[in-house]
């Protein structure tokens, strides 16, 4: 059966980035914001399926997909086990097989062969496992056959396994067998490892059983688990192991699942194989039907490795390739073809040396010139570190081996050598790290590709460290746009290092903050964030259809929702015309190496947006609202900070402007272009989202992170203020008061109040203002007795007896200080107090003792003062201090608890009065108004709230009344069962309501309090005082009793003991319950009686301050005033706002350019007092600490080693001798001096003449002695299976013996057969082709002169290669091909010629297939009788090729030789001619007519312009051609 189609493997996107776009339209939603199932909109939390069925699902898809091998043929071994018994050729015995293996007719065929006797089957052996005697430490495992695709193999492990797709792969790789290591290296390596793989989160792969490398691994994993750092990530660790080779895998056989499957280690019993390790965390057992084969999952593993390095990781709009590094420790043969093939497929391998045997052989030639690494140095090191096995090493082996580690060698670039305490290196991590960008910084690539995807691979490993050392250097300086796009990862990844990185390196976040990266930043919301679930309601409540995009508008209607109605929206609903948009869809905004990037975002839109753009507030915001700490302090620190240096301003200007300028500058541009400076506002609106989220969240852990952030904010606000404070009290009070445009046209005072900042709000600053309000224009000094006496006898008003702030008030006496005395806040507060005194005695008289059945004027002038409170109470209602509409301002109003007192107290009233006007409802009016008159006694404690004596006592008291209620609950408890039980015990039948609430609820209450009934034990009976049958109103129900002996008949015993309990429960236990309640309310509200009375003192003050002067009765007038100005006359309201300022431009500019300067002052003063904690000093002390003991170590390490470097020394001098009298011995026998007997053999010391050394590699040979041809000598043949014969340095000259050599014949079937010389291992069929001739069209001479046949086959005149016949190529002997350059000067838009480093820059035109990597020169191979090659004619239009036919006569010769291309064999190679054409003039009529023929006829053809670049991604011997023609110019390269 085939497996069910699976999705794009490296599509997999998670922590909600992204998704697939089907359905979204359906469900109204953002492709990022899309509608969950109804337990997610109900929870916002994902609910995951549970273990069984996870386990079902599992066990369903697994047998369709994953397939195991089995022996279905039994064909006896000739020899028997090591347990002595009859086996199979495949291993096992023949109980272990099928039936039909082992029925005599099931195969005709006698020979065992692998391919037709093993048969796939569905897998019986996966699940869980578990270690016996381990602990409880579970694993997966599976078991496959070793066809199984990768694709399946990944799709198991991220979706049913539910591993997160990697940021990076390390293959581990080494000694199969136990080996030694020293204890320090040991330790380092094991540390490193781990902390590579936690940090980057790294897949680990072994080969997972528990010896040799993978046990080095295991236990590096399992002293990561037993440290404190385990809880921070499980290291993933994935054994990839031979089935057949594991022991005791019978247990892990499970039809349907093992769930678990107890795996025992026995070490001891295993024999020959091998356990699996009990620290690895995924097992992948590969099957192919055999029992005993080692070796078996290396390939499967090696195109598993492959598929995950070439998957894509997409994460915050950015997209990489996942990148794979090789560790190898120890190992023999089979290491070093694990090394030479990872160098040759590009992956980077660190060598830890010291480890033994072939990492040691890797690391100790690494640093040797390619042409010292000689067959007899390779003998030597194989016979020092290879003691035991080194009599195995035949000379071809020893061969092999030299040509594999000139390979590695080679190609230096993607090889780390880890050497302990040498090179500065101190970590492998760092080292892992460090070769994986070294080995994509020598990938070639066009412009900045290579150093971003080196950023992207730092970022995805979330190593600052990392980007620091190696990116951020002065290599390559960044240009701020240039990291935008890593920033919007970054943030969205939540890696506040690299933000702050980024922020270091010049991103600006007014440049970086378009209202599209914001659009983009709210779309990539964390899934399980609060605040993506709000932004999903609103968008489900839009009417639009079809699904509305995400607009910033429904960003701020959640915004509105937490800041409060009381803010304006910061985003405004914009106009259908006027919509801002993103440039490019959200969930396609990604940042591939090619393709669509995310730097789109950065261009500005040219639609005009509606509304402004505060970068750092709205960046702000994004953080808080996902409860992002660290990320939403960075910002908050620095996004206000300028990039020089902010200076005090001056105290002496009166009008200050940012450091220190004037406040004309500072409007000019002395302050940045962003609006939003206020950082004591944007932490209290921080502290205000923080808040109102946390009474809608679920989660406990987060609703106290929100709470404990809010309350950071908080007091970073008031530092902050306590530094404005200190300094100028006076701008400190108009920063609390000014109207912040960017946070909705709000105040500190009003935010930190609808917050319920209340340490904040009591802070001496906060409270200094509110004082001064209080006393409106009176000075705060007076007395309350004076103001209290002016009161009383306004014309001591004259005599100075009360002093006022201004002293245009002090002077003038008359009509002026009245006005402004009995305006004060404080003295209409006491006018109104001592009214409502008045109102209350007047009320109280009227009720007892003059409450006639017609009202009296007494009465009449009560009615006459609620009349003026109802108008004061509508007043209030309808003239708030902000304009709002009416459903806001009822909302507003009964906010408060005292105005729903004043209502129910005033209707209250009406009913009374209602009643009391109506002679036959007098009485009930009466009581009505009487217990109205309570409800107005009560409302003393509100006016109280003012006094700092008895306020804090008020609020302790309104505290405990909640403890009363909860405790009355736990009282009405037993009050009733005790009541019912007594009731039902005593009375029979009791039919009386009132005698039944009595007995049941009344005498039990009053039983706690001392009153027990005098029947309850029988002794104070008396039939006297009860009434027998119930009849008598005025008595209660006589109990069950015997009539005739008149004695109680019910169980006294009983009563007296119910009576007992419930005295103990309710009179010892609650009450005491009550008492600590009490206690432990008082204390708790004591320790912030005063914060609470100075928070809610503010709103008595604000009623007061915009309350008329004349108190009830009289206020009467100020409302009939109002009346004729606002109803009668139409005036608009003059609104006094003394706790809303409005300030000029350059007053507000230079008020808060000083506060961003106190701001400052705030964050060193903080940063000093952490330095200056016991805790912190400890802590640097011990990094002091470590870092000396590093040091000391790394001392005596290079101590110890500097033998070694003497030693080295030694060897490079006796080596250059060596090279000299070399020298001198050549010369003298090539002067004729000396006899030819006892000459040493010269090996050679440079390349052969004609050859040029730069097409070799592509790239400036740094050895002279490596210039022989190096493509050509690659062991892999190319497009095809053969594999060359290892022709080392040493051996390639023809004249060199080589007495071993015998490379393979290859000759490649062609389709255009008649063009190519025929096929044969033999000369007959050459024998008619002409060599060093003209044949025909075929030119078959070579450019460097007559070259040698042997056997009729021509010799390749750079030397051996390792292969015979044709190859791939045409012709035996030289293919020539043409390869021409085309280029012209690169210009800016002004036509300038664009320079770099003083030299011009050159333009090339190249092509590139589809499937290539690299691209190339239009040039290559010619038909017979044609000038222009092939792929040069496939991208030029026909009208146009004699034209260019004549462009290359003209043109220059840049090169004209051999060519080291792969396809190159002993006897046939590749020669070329480079031809220069270049276009000086941008305006020449050649290449205007060559730019309007560039038309590929080939769909499969790329043709582009290429800035000419060291790092261009062309083929290497192309650039070796680029870099000729470049120099030919004098241009850059």
């Amino acid at each position: 059966m085939e497996p069910p189609p699976l999705r794009k493997a490296g599509s997999r996107q998670e922590d909600g980035f992204g998704g697939p776009p089907g359905g979204v339209a359906a469900m109204g939603m953002v492709p990022n914001l899309r509608r969950s199932n109804s337990s997610l909109c109900r929870n916002r939390r994902p609910q995951f399926l549970n273990n069984c069925e996870k386990q079902a699902n599992l066990s369903s898809w697994i047998p369709e997909n994953i397939k195991k091998k089995e022996c279905v043929h039994f064909v006896e071994r000739s020899k028997l086990s090591d347990a002595g018994k009859v086996v199979c050729e495949c291993g096992y015995t023949r109980e272990q097989h099928l039936e039909e293996a082992t029925r005599p007719y099931a195969f005709l065929s006698k020979e065992w062969d692998l391919k037709k006797h093993v048969r796939e089957m569905p897998t019986d052996a996966f699940g869980d496992i578990v270690f016996t005697g381990l602990g409880q430490k579970m694993g997966k495992y599976v078991r496959i056959s070793q066809d199984t695709p990768p694709s399946v193999i990944y799709h198991l492990m991220t979706q049913h396994w539910g591993l997160d797709v990697p940021n990076l792969l390390i293959s581990v790789t080494g000694g199969a067998k136990d080996f030694h290591m020293k204890p320090r290296l040991k330790s380092i390596f094991r540390r490193g490892l781990v902390k590579v793989a936690q940090t980057t989160g790294a897949w680990v792969i072994t080969g997972g059983s528990h010896t040799g490398v993978m046990k080095q691994v295991g236990e590096a994993v399992r002293g990561f688990s037993l440290s404190s750092s385990y809880s921070e990530g499980e290291v993933v660790t994935i054994g990839i192991a031979t089935w057949g080779t594991v022991h005791n895998r019978e247990s892990l056989i499970h039809p349907t699942g093992g769930f678990p499957a107890e795996y025992v280690m026995d070490e001891e019993g295993q024999g020959h194989l091998t356990c699996l390790d009990s620290n690895h965390s995924h097992f992948i057992l590969v099957d192919d039907g055999t029992h005993g084969r080692y070796g078996v999952e290396i390939p499967l593993r090696a195109r598993l490795e492959k598929f995950i390095s070439e998957q894509t990781k997409e994460r915050g709009g950015v997209a990489i390739k996942i990148p794979i590094a090789c560790v190898v420790l120890e190992g023999g043969p089979g290491t070093l073809q694990t090394i030479y093939n990872a160098v040759t497929h590009g992956t980077p391998c660190v060598i830890v040396e010291g480890s033994g045997r072939v990492a040691d052989v890797i690391a100790q030639v690494a640093s040797l010139p390619v042409s010292e690494i000689t067959i007899g140095l390779t003998r030597q090191k194989l016979g020092s570190l290879f003691p035991e096995m080194f009599e195995t090493f035949t000379e071809s082996r020893i061969v092999e081996w030299t040509k594999k580690i000139q390979d590695i060698v080679r190609r230096r670039q993607l090889l780390t050598i880890f050497r302990e305490g040498k090179d500065g290196q101190q970590d492998v991590d760092v080292a892992i790290l460090q070769a994986l960008l070294k080995a994509s910084r020598s990938h070639d690539g066009f412009g900045h590709e290579n150093w971003d995807h080196q950023l992207k691979l730092a970022v995805a490993w979330n190593r600052v460290d990392i980007a620091r050392s190696e990116i951020f250097t002065d290599e390559r300086p960044w240009k701020p746009s240039e990291l935008h796009p890593m920033m919007t990862a970054a943030l969205i990844a939540n890696k506040p290092e690299f933000v702050k990185l980024f922020l270091e390196n010049g991103v600006q976040l007014t440049e970086f903050g378009t209202c599209d990266t914001l659009l983009y930043l709210y779309e990539n919301l964390e899934p399980c964030c609060l605040f993506r679930y709000k932004l999903q309601k609103v968008l489900a409540e839009e009417p639009e259809r079809p699904a509305p995009r995400l607009r910033m508008h429904h960003v701020a209607q959640v915004l509105r929702e937490l800041l409060g109605d009381f803010s304006q929206p910061l985003y405004p609903r914009p106009r259908s015309s006027d919509q801002p948009r993103l440039l490019l869809p959200a969930p396609n905004l990604k940042l591939h190496v090619q393709g669509v990037s995310l730097r789109s975002l950065y261009k500005r839109s040219p639609r005009h947006v509606a509304f402004t753009m505060d970068p750092v507030r709205d960046l702000l915001i994004w953080a808080i609202v996902q409860n992002r700490r660290e990320l939403a302090e960075i910002i908050w620190a620095q996004g206000w900070r300028f990039q020089t240096a902010v200076k005090e301003p001056s105290p002496h200007c009166p009008r200050r402007g940012y450091g220190g300028l004037p406040c004309s500058s500072v409007a000019r541009g002395g302050l940045p272009s962003h609006k939003s400076q206020d950082c004591i506002a944007a932490a209290l609106a921080c502290s205000k989202i923080l808040k109102q989220l946390s009474r809608e969240e679920e989660d406990t852990d987060s609703l106290e992170e929100m709470l404990a952030l809010a309350d950071e904010y908080e007091q970073r606000a008031i530092g902050v203020f306590t530094e404005c404070h200190r300094k100028d009290e006076e701008r400190a009070q108009k920063l609390l008061v000014r109207v912040s445009e960017a946070w909705g046209k709000t105040t500190c005072l009003q935010l930190a109040l609808e917050a319920k900042d209340m340490k904040f709000v009591s802070h001496g600053g906060v409270q200094a203002f509110l004082t001064k309000v209080w006393w409106g224009q009176l000075s705060v000094d007076n007395g309350l007795w004076r103001v209290v006496l002016c009161m009383l006898a306004f014309p001591l008003l004259a005599t100075g007896l009360v002093s006022f702030r201004e002293r245009r008030l002090q002077a003038v006496r008359g009509l002026a200080r009245v006005r402004a005395f009995f305006s004060a806040p404080v003295v209409i507060f006491h006018l109104n107090t001592l009214s409502y005194f008045a109102f209350l005695c007047l009320f109280a008289y009227v009720l007892m003792v003059d409450f006639q059945p017609s009202p009296s004027g007494c009465e009449c002038l009560i009615y006459l003062w609620l009349f003026s409170l109802v108008c004061e109470e509508l007043r209030q209602l309808f003239c708030p201090p902000d304009e709002c509409g009416l459903v806001k301002m009822v909302l507003l109003y009964l906010s408060d608890f005292w105005n729903k007192l004043d209502i129910a107290a005033i209707l209250l009233f009406i009913v009374g009065l209602t009643c009391r006007l109506i002679p036959a409802l007098l009485y009930p009016g009466r009581v009505i108004l009487s217990l109205d008159f309570i409800m107005f006694c009560l409302r003393l404690m509100h006016i109280f709230t003012i006094s700092k004596t008895l306020g804090p006592k008020i609020i302790i008291v309104k505290r405990m009344m909640k403890d009363v209620f909860f405790f009355l609950f736990l009282l009405a408890v037993w009050v009733v069962s005790f009541g019912v039980a007594k009731q039902a015990i005593l009375i029979h039948n009791e039919r009386r309501v009132e005698w039944i609430f009595r007995g049941a609820v009344y005498q039990s209450y009053l039983t706690i309090f001392g009153q027990i009934p005098a029947y309850v034990d029988g002794v104070n009976f008396n039939l006297d005082q009860c009434s027998p049958n119930g009849t008598d109103p005025y008595k209660p129900k006589c109990p069950e009793s015997d009539s005739a002996r008149q004695e109680p008949a019910f169980p006294e015993w009983l009563t007296v003991l119910l009576l007992c309990l419930y005295l103990l429960f309710t009179n010892i236990l609650l009450l005491n319950l009550l008492i600590a309640m009490f206690n432990y309310t008082f204390q708790q509200v004591q320790e912030r009686t005063d914060q609470i009375w100075k928070f809610q003192r503010h709103g008595l003050i604000e009623e007061y301050e915009g309350r008329p002067p004349a108190p009830p009765p009289f206020i009467l007038l100020n409302h009939l005033h109002l009346f004729l100005q606002r109803v009668v006359l139409k005036n608009p309201a003059e609104r006094r706002k003394p706790f809303k300022s409005k300030l000029e431009k350059n007053e507000e500019a230079a008020l808060l350019s000083w506060e961003i300067y106190l701001k400052e002052n705030y964050l060193q003063d903080q940063q000093f007092q952490q330095k200056q904690r016991p805790e912190q000093k400890i802590q640097d002390t011990s990094e002091k600490v470590d870092t000396m003991v590093d040091l000391l170590e790394m001392a005596r390490l290079k101590q110890s080693g500097s033998v070694e470097q003497r030693l080295a020394s030694l060897e490079e001098q006796v080596a250059q001798m060596a090279r000299a009298l070399h020298w001198v011995v050549r010369a003298l026998r090539d002067s004729g001096f000396g006899s030819e007997e006892g000459v040493p053999t010269l090996a050679p010391q440079k390349a052969s003449e004609g050859q040029d050394p730069e097409l070799d590699d592509g790239q400036r040979v740094e050895d002279p002695g490596d210039a022989y041809h190096v493509n050509a000598r690659h062991l892999l043949y190319p497009n095809s299976p053969v594999l060359r014969f290892p022709v080392p340095n040493e051996k390639v000259p023809w004249e060199t013996e080589f007495l071993i050599y015998d490379p393979p014949f290859y000759s490649a079937d062609r389709k255009d057969k008649d063009l190519v010389d025929p096929v044969g291992d033999t000369w007959e069929p050459l024998s008619r082709i002409s060599f060093n001739a003209v044949e025909g069209h075929l030119d078959r001479r070579s450019f460097h002169g007559a070259y040698a046949l042997r056997d009729g086959f021509p010799l390749n005149p750079m030397g051996r290669t390792g292969l015979r016949g044709r190859g791939d190529l045409v012709c035996f002997g030289p293919n020539h091909t043409l390869q021409p350059v085309i280029t012209r000067w690169k210009r800016n838009q002004d036509g300038a010629i664009c320079r770099k480093s003083i030299k011009k820059m050159l333009e090339v035109l190249v092509v590139k297939r589809s499937l290539s990597e690299h691209w190339a020169l239009p040039g290559g191979s010619r038909e017979p009788g044609e000038t222009l090659p092939r792929k040069l004619k496939q991208a030029l239009r026909h009208e146009f090729w004699a034209s260019f036919e004549n462009l290359l006569r003209q043109g220059a010769e840049v090169y004209r030789g051999y060519v080291d291309d792969p396809r190159n064999t002993d006897n046939a190679w590749i020669e070329t001619v480079a031809v220069s054409i270049h276009f000086a003039d941008q305006s020449d009529v050649e290449l205007k007519r060559l730019n309007s023929h560039l038309c590929s006829r080939d769909p499969g053809l790329s043709i582009r312009w290429q800035l000419v670049d060291r790092r261009i991604p062309l083929y290497a011997n192309h650039k070796a051609i680029l870099r000729k023609a470049a120099a030919l110019f004098g241009a850059y390269y």
